[in-house]
């Protein structure tokens, strides 16, 4: 009955349309704040990261470190 006359067929384009949008919406939408944002805020801890990766000697490190403390 429904189908013939197209009503059935076109609300269940539109429920299935929104449905996408709102998955696509969900899973691909950049998120505002992410977990990596807020730790790089810190400067403590950018510095601990560069002493892990070797891009600053211990002296360098401890130096830093000290700086940051007297500022705080």
């Amino acid at each position: 009955m429904f189908y013939r006359d197209g009503v059935f067929w076109g609300m269940h384009l539109i429920w299935w349309a929104i449905w996408f949008v709102l998955l696509g919406w969900i899973f691909f939408a950049p998120s505002s704040s992410s977990y990596d944002e807020i730790e790089d805020d810190d400067p403590l801890t950018s510095l601990k990261r560069r002493f892990a990766k070797g891009e600053i000697t211990k002296s360098e490190y401890e130096e830093s470190k000290e700086l940051l403390k007297s500022d705080g």
